[in-house]
């Protein structure tokens, strides 16, 4: 989301205030989501007509607090205020003696009950009897049904019997009556149903907040203001939602990077742990890539805006946690199955439970089946049922986040879980994608700093991308001048660098020119049998060396193979290099299997032929070659390093581009999968056990009789197991 922050300027005289200028167009209207059934698009808030919940804005904010949960705390502490003088007036006949029932009448009581319980079921529940209309209205009953309709049974079903008994007492036989003739009542049950539904929904609506603590963490990393320098060299602070492309930034010592560009002019360390995860600071030079929200340090520098808006990388990255956390897993259909029949199944059963105690049970018969019934509707209100699985995916999505492994949807995770084999490119994903100079040989009477130096020289000129590693080699000293440089495409670059006759490039390109290279053709063969590039090196004629160039392989790789090995997951290389050198990095890594000179349209053909193989294939890469591949398997991973293309055909990024990710992100899956299953099989179960304790199954056999209070309190305990379970995901070690 945008920052927003009135503009301002800092005191100096260089500095004059910012024009006003008129905010940003919207993309478009703010669109509202449900955050259990994604699928329910509004254009303005309100509550879902499939489950009842409230809707949420599709982009999250910076807020804190929602004002949904603002309300619910309110309509908590009210019916929590008045609700406990209700219990403890209902529950005053259980204490011996009956102390109270002897001082007071216990007709006051009652009256005194109906008062305290009216406001609590009236207001603080309203939201559930709306929510309840509106289900049956929309014919998709749902928790708030079940709420709705227990609470209104034990309300209705008490006020009529307390003025019945007022106007007409010969009405209302014996065994309907309690102490003193008063009627028997059930306010308490309706105002402790409705706190504890309220006391369950404030814990959701918390630990929904909790989940999007990531996207919160990841918006505050977005400063408020931009310094812009103007045409005529003025620099004014404005707001960073007003910074376009191709304006010119200064960034301050200390300051975060406003948005991405490339830095023009300076030079300093930037911490850019938001994205690589790493806290040692990159240093950053003209022509360096900046990237929004990372934090500037001790030096100052201007850069060139080029990526703001919705279009930077922070945006992205929380546009694209918010999707995964309302996106929904495969397994989650179990759950709305078993959701589309259950309430008409729980009302159902609710008839049948009052008419088997009305048939079959002792007096006072009426009010046992409607106790035992609304007990079984409060019982089974599948609210754990609702979160066994959003909850979890929101929490785990925003825990890989905050690890550098951002899950595009849920589906991804739950097939992470069950991937037993990892495709993965070499260039850029195992190795660094950037060619360094591995090792330097020299041929007497030659020096391996001559050969290194006279060879930079004249790379410095060329623009092959091995030039550049080998004038990196030479490190940060002045190079000699180089005169008479002539390039032969494909072979390699000649002139004169300090008064020599210098070559670099291939052994043919040598041995065309009427160099013997006999000397290098030992060593060339043994670096090319290490999937180096050996590019040699000839002085006034002489066989002078070679410069073997590679490109390395990342630090975290073996490692990380050797875990998902010990995982179970087969690692297979796929790669466009030659198969020398593919066989030499799959040789380092231990990796048994691999295919080289691939190219880009078999990469996906491979993938494919895994999965007609019953394979569950996961594929890394990070290049636009790779993207058919990543889009074809079950679960396409890319490099945060890589190309835009890679980054959206995949499902999964991760940040950093380091291979450690690829571990995490499986243990991620897997432990997301486990807390669902956890999840579904208490809600599955709670239910199951329930619904027959609150019918009055124990009561033939103990006389025990589960009042809707107590069916209320289970109700809740279950959702709250939920949560706490699912919130256990946010402490997961990856």
């Amino acid at each position: 989301m945008r920052a927003h922050a009135t503009a301002h300027t800092h005191p100096s005289p260089s500095d004059t205030p910012a024009p006003a200028a008129p905010a940003p167009a919207a993309g478009g209207a703010v669109r509202w989501i449900c955050p259990m059934d994604p699928e329910v698009v509004s254009d303005g808030p309100g509550d879902c007509p499939v489950c009842g919940m409230a809707l949420e804005p599709e982009m999250p904010t910076s807020d804190v607090e929602s004002p949904e949960l603002a309300d619910m705390t309110r309509r908590l502490k009210v019916a929590t205020a008045l609700g406990l003088p209700v219990l403890v007036l209902a529950m005053s006949d259980m204490v011996p003696g009956q102390p109270l029932q002897h001082a007071v009448s216990p007709w006051l009581l009652t009256l005194v009950q109906a008062l305290l319980a009216t406001p609590v079921v009236a207001w603080a529940g309203a939201p559930f009897f709306r929510r309840a209309w509106a289900s049956l209205v929309n014919r998709s009953p749902n928790m708030f049904t079940l709420i709705g309709l227990g609470v209104a049974a034990a309300w209705l079903y008490s006020a009529v019997a307390l003025v019945v008994a007022a106007l007409r007492p010969d009405l209302v036989p014996d065994v309907y009556r309690g102490h003193g003739g008063a009627p028997l009542v059930y306010f308490e049950a309706a105002a402790v149903i409705t706190a504890l539904a309220l006391l369950g929904q404030v814990l959701e609506l918390k630990a929904r907040s909790r989940t999007s603590s990531a996207i919160r963490a990841l918006l505050d990393l977005s400063p408020k203001t931009a310094r812009r320098i103007e045409a005529e060299g003025r620099e004014v602070d404005v707001p960073v939602e007003h910074v376009a492309a191709g304006d010119r930034l200064r960034v301050r010592p200390g300051e975060r990077v406003p948005v991405d560009g490339t830095i023009e002019d300076g030079t300093s360390w930037i911490d850019e742990s938001m994205i690589t995860g790493e806290p040692i600071p990159v240093e950053k030079t003209p022509g360096s890539a900046v990237t929004g929200g990372t934090v500037n340090g001790a030096g100052g520098f201007v850069m060139a805006a080029e990526r703001v808006g919705e279009g930077t990388t922070l945006a992205r990255i929380v546009r694209l946690v918010a999707e995964a956390q309302r996106s929904r897993a495969a397994i989650q259909q179990l759950a709305d199955r078993v959701s589309a029949w259950f309430v008409p199944a729980v009302v159902a059963a609710s008839f049948v439970t009052f008419a088997l105690w009305m048939v079959l049970g002792p007096e006072p018969r009426f009010v046992h089946a409607l106790a035992s019934a609304i007990a079984v509707v409060i019982i089974a209100c599948p609210c754990a049922l609702g979160l066994a699985t959003p909850l979890s995916i929101m929490v785990a999505t925003g825990r890989g986040a905050l690890s550098g492994v951002l899950v595009k949807n849920a589906d991804a995770l739950e097939r992470l879980a069950a991937v037993d084999v990892l495709v993965i490119d070499k260039t850029g994903t195992l190795t660094e994608g950037r060619p360094a100079v591995a090792a330097l040989e020299a041929v007497a009477p030659f020096t391996k700093d001559e050969v290194v130096r006279l060879a930079a020289a004249l790379e410095r000129a060329s623009e092959h991308p091995l030039g550049a590693a080998i004038v990196a080699a030479a490190g940060a000293g002045p190079l000699p001048l180089v005169s008479e440089f002539r390039s032969v495409t494909g072979r390699g670059v000649a002139g004169r660098v300090s008064g020599h006759d210098v070559l670099v490039g291939s052994l043919r390109f040598l041995e065309e020119a009427g160099v013997e290279t006999s000397a290098l053709v030992a060593l060339a063969t043994a670096h090319q049998e290490e999937g180096r590039t050996a590019v040699t090196v000839a002085i006034d004629g002489r066989p002078a060396g070679l410069v073997a160039v590679a490109d390395p392989i990342k630090a975290s790789a073996a490692a990380a193979l050797a875990a998902l090995r010990a995982d179970g997951i087969e690692i297979v290389l796929l790669t466009g290099d030659a198969r020398r050198s593919a066989a030499a990095v799959a040789k380092t890594l231990g990796i048994s299997r691999y295919e080289a000179e691939v190219l880009p349209e078999e990469k996906g053909a491979v993938v494919e032929r895994l999965r007609a193989e019953g394979r569950v294939v996961a594929m890394a890469g990070d290049g636009v070659n790779d993207a058919p591949a990543l889009a074809r398997a079950d679960v396409g991973i890319a490099m945060g390093t890589g190309t835009d293309v890679a980054i959206e055909s995949a499902a999964v990024t991760l940040l950093n581009g380091d291979l450690a990710g690829l571990v995490r992100a499986r243990r991620l899956g897997r432990a997301t999968m486990r807390n669902i299953r956890q999840n579904l099989a208490w809600a599955f179960g709670y239910n199951l056990l329930g619904v027959p304790l609150a019918a009055g199954l124990l009561y033939p056999f103990f006389g025990v009789l589960l009042s809707p209070m107590v069916a209320g309190a289970a109700m809740s305990l279950s959702s709250v197991s939920v949560i706490v379970n699912s919130l256990r995901l946010r402490k997961l070690e990856l």
